[in-house]
Formats: C-alpha cells, structure tokens, sequence
C-alpha cells in the first residue's frame, strides 16, 4: 500500500520535476486552467516593486537585443538575484507580510539579515491600495509598489512543479489556509515570472530568445521549479552559440541554487568553446583575452591541437602571469583550478625540471605533480593504459594522452661510458593507417649532449621496388652550422617473443636541421605492415626504439 505521508519532493519518489525523456509520458497540459477560477482554489496577488537598481521598464526587461545586455543588467542585480527574491508572501485576511524564509521552519536561522529589511511591513492594506501607496515610513530610495497583478491559481498544480509552493501551501502555518497569497517580486521580473506561472500550468514556454530564457530560468530557480530550468537550458542549447553566450551559460552554476539542472547546458558551452578554440596555436591571442571559466573549458578537452603538452605548460604560464600579476593569486589559481587542467606526465623531462624550478607553483604541489608525471613515465605501457582507462570517466583527465602534432617519447639518458639516450616512440595502429599515402608524424624533441633531435615516421614510396612502406628516420633540430658525430640504431617491438629487435644501423655527421634514417624499416610493403596479422603492432600499438650515441 503507498505510504500516504510520502512527502512529495522526497527524491526516492522522483515525483518532483521529472526528468524529460522519451520514456515516460509528458506531464499533462493544464494550460486551460491557468488563471480560470473554474479551476482555481486560491488567489495569488503579485505585488510588482520598482527596480531601484535598474532603470529598464518593465516591457523591455527580458526583451534585451543581446546576451551582452543581459548579462550587464543581470550584473547589476546579482544581489537582488540571490536575495530579494527569497520573496516577500502575504496571507491574507491579517495581511502579515513574512519572508518566505519562514515558510519552512529550517530557514529559521536567518543566514542574512538584509534579506529581512523589506520584509518586515506589519501595517495592513488591501490589494487595490497598493499600486498608489506611498507609506512615508519608507526610505526614499526604497522600491515601491507600482502594480499589482491577481491571478486564479490551483495549489495543487503549483505544489507538485515547485517545492516552494509546496511548502507554503502545506507547512501547516495560519498563512497556508488563508485563500490568498501575495507575492511582491521587482518589475523586471514580472515578465519572467509571468512566464513561468504558465509554464507551470502548460510545460512549455511562449518565449524564444536566448535573453528572455535565462531570465524564466532564473525565476524558475529561485521559485525551486527545476522541470522549467531544464527545459530553458534545454531550449538554449537549441538555439546557436557564440563565445559570449557560451562564456554566460559557464556561469551559471555558481548563479543559481539548482546548479544540475544547468549542467547540461553547461557541458553544451564548455563542447563548443573546445571545439570552437580546438586549434590552440591559431587562436592564443583570442583565447589569451578568455576568462578563467572559458581557458578551462579549452584546456580541458582530449581533442587540443597543439604541439606538445609543453605547449599547454607554457600557454597556461602566460595567461596566468597576465590575468593574476600577484604570485599569490597566481599560485592559488595554478594550484586549484589551472594546473589540473596541464597533463603533466606527457610534458618532456626537460619541462619538468622547469616546473620545479618555476616561482609560478607552490614546490609542494609543483613536487608532487612532477613526481606523479616521473612515475607514470616509467611503468609499463599496458598500466599506462590502465590508468588512462580509470581516469577516462572522470573529471580528471592528467592520465588521457592529446593528439598532440608531436608524439610522446619516453627518453633514458646515459653519461657513461659515452654520452647515450635511447628513445622509445610508441604509435598506435590508427595513427600509422593516417599516414597512407604520404603522411609523417614528428616526436617530441628529445636531447644528447646538449643538442636536439626528434623522430619522425613516414608513409612513403619504396625506391626500388614502387610500393608503399613505412620508415622512419632521425633529425636534429636547426641551431647555428652545429655539426655532430651520432651512432644510432632503430629497433622494433617484434612478435612471436615480442623484443625489441634490430633493424637499421648507422652513423650520421649531422648539421642543422638534417635528418638520416631508413624508407623501408621492416622491408616489407605497407598492406604487410598494417595487417592486421602485422608482426609490428601489440595490442594495436607499433612500439618503436632509437639507440643514440655520441661519437668519440
């Protein structure tokens, strides 16, 4: 038997607000009972206050030409947003007006005791009296009523959209027996509330600008109506983003109460800002101009084009030292919010020893990343794997590798008995299929002696033979006319017994900016080379090794 004291709102009931989905059938249309009192068991008298802080009219108060003036008029009320509209309620007929605060006896520890200021009105006056009071006991810069507005309601409606109306139709106080109920709300939002009343009766909306939603948005939360806040992100994420509308949206959970009920609105900003900046290097000069809210987004994604997580490093660098020139807010951006979006166990060795040389990061925190990232390079590929694969469906991501235009390598150096560094490559079976006909992919750049060099894989036309294959060769990076004497060997992750095995040696006298290596590394054509029976590729990854050493 249903438990008939089952409170309404308790979450097990999934009574309140239910999710939209294809699933379950609509809510029903009551849109034919709104403000009929056919229908209706109580009347609701809203009492609309002049907005001493925005001198917009009441018309034109969610009809704004663009996000940008929303968002400014929103500014200009952020206070308002978060208190005034713990609104004002009145019972009639002792016309007591009280905060709703006081609707449920949990809000009885006034958190702020401003909220309370317009409250406390104990003298009585009627409906009609309203719109021309003019009660001298007021501060002059106090709003004032300029309108009143009555409408037909039934309770019951209103109750089971809206955990705010539950409670003050049923909290068992004198107020919630009395047939009339006041609400006094600003004049610029009486559109927005107007608009979520019949929301409330119907599940739909007539608006359809990105302004006015995000205004029936902010009424619904402060009126706990989350089924509304879902369909107004729901309809802002239909309507076309732009980097100001999506910078808005990335706001939002910290401007309202029911923050989940925005996050996919959320997610939908946080995806077009990503994509939209994908490219990192082509738009550094915009994405310098971001705020926090926005680099994050951008930094966040898997999908970042960029060089190399060095790359990342540095950007995040620059754009801290000019957004926070004050080394303390720096360290506590870079240390709460930022430094967890650089994946620093695919930042080369080279990088890292910078980060804990770096004033920019508290050392604490700058040692124990760099440890994180020195550990993770040194374990086994398959538990690389596996710790990407953990991370993979949480918010932290420092495991998931880029698409970075410069692969990963892993380097040991060696000073004795020659200076010696062997590099491992390791490139996955899709990376390799993109190169056909003619790609290359570079490494990142590694160093032997004080000199860079990198690796890069190639598709390319066997000379002799007319057939794709794939090689692989060793450059220096440009510096001067520096010449330098390299022993070096390539080798390849082979099965059955999956060593590494030899497959070219040399030597090479370089000079800037040259490159040596072999076109057809496993001297087989490329259809061979990517079977899927390939010798070369475990668990779908070709692992690739380079042997360097400085010539006495």
């Amino acid at each position: 038997m249903k438990d008939q004291n089952l409170d309404l709102f308790d979450p097990r009931t999934a009574v309140m607000d239910p999710e939209y989905s294809p699933t379950r059938a609509r809510d029903p249309d009551f849109g034919f009972a709104f403000n009929d009192s056919n229908f209706s068991d109580r009347l609701l008298q809203i009492e609309i206050m002049s907005d001493s802080l925005d001198p917009q009219s009441d018309s034109d108060s969610c009809h704004f030409q663009s996000l940008a003036d929303w968002a400014r008029n929103r500014k200009r009320r952020r206070e308002d947003i978060k208190k005034e509209m713990a609104l004002d309620i009145t019972a009639c007929p002792e016309e007591q007006v009280i905060s709703c605060n006081q609707i449920d006896t949990e809000y009885v520890e006034n958190e702020n005791q401003d909220e309370s200021v317009v409250a406390m009105i104990e003298e009585p006056h009627s409906g009609d009296e309203a719109t021309n009071a003019d009660d001298s006991s007021w501060n002059f810069d106090s709003p004032r009523v300029v309108k009143v507005k009555t409408l037909h309601i039934s309770s019951p409606i209103l109750a089971a959209k809206s955990p705010f109306f539950y409670k003050l139709f049923s909290n068992g106080m004198r107020e919630s027996e009395q047939r009339q109920v006041t609400l006094r709300i600003n004049a610029s939002e009486e559109a927005a509330l107007m608009e979520l009343l019949n929301f409330m009766y119907s599940n739909t909306l007539t608006t359809n600008t990105a302004p006015a939603l995000l205004d029936v948005l902010m009424a619904a939360d402060k009126f706990e109506v989350a089924s509304c806040m879902r369909y107004c992100s729901r309809q802002l994420r239909n309507l076309p983003m732009t980097p100001e509308s999506a910078l808005l949206y990335l706001e939002l959970p910290s401007s309202v109460l029911m923050a989940e009920a925005v996050q996919p609105l959320t997610d939908a900003a946080e995806q077009f800002l990503a994509a939209r900046y994908k490219d990192l290097t082509k738009f550094q000069e915009e994405v310098m101009k971001l705020p926090l809210a926005g680099v994050e987004a951008i930094l966040s994604s898997d999908d970042l084009q960029v060089a190399s997580e060095d790359a990342v490093y540095d950007f995040v660098l620059k754009w801290t030292r000019t957004q926070y020139p004050q080394l303390e807010e720096r360290r506590e951006i870079l240390g709460s919010r930022l430094g967890r979006c650089i994946r620093f166990p695919f930042m080369s060795c080279r990088k890292l020893r910078k980060v804990l040389a770096s004033n920019d990061f508290d050392h604490e925190f700058a040692s124990k990343l760099v440890l994180e990232a020195l550990f993770y390079k040194a374990e086994a590929p398959h538990r690389q794997r596996n710790q990407a694969a953990e991370e993979s469906s949480s918010t932290s991501r420092r495991f998931v590798e880029r698409a970075y235009k410069y692969r990963p390598v892993k380097v040991v150096d060696f000073e004795l008995p020659r200076q010696q560094c062997v590099v491992y490559l390791d490139l996955k079976r899709e990376e390799c299929a993109n190169l056909f006909p003619s790609g290359r992919v570079y490494s990142q750049a590694f160093h032997l002696g004080g000199q860079g060099f990198f690796l890069s894989a190639h598709c390319n036309m066997d000379q002799q033979s007319s057939f794709h294959c794939f090689g692989l060769f060793l450059g220096m990076q440009e510096k001067g006319s520096v010449t330098f004497a390299v022993d070096y060997e390539f080798a390849a992750r082979t099965k059955p017994g999956e060593e590494y095995v030899s497959k070219y040696k040399g030597n090479y006298t370089f000079t800037g900016g040259k490159a040596v290596g072999y076109r057809n590394l496993f001297a087989i054509p490329w259809t061979s080379f990517i079977a899927e029976d390939s010798p070369y590729f475990t668990n779908g990854t070709l692992h690739l090794r380079a042997e360097l050493t400085i010539r006495s």
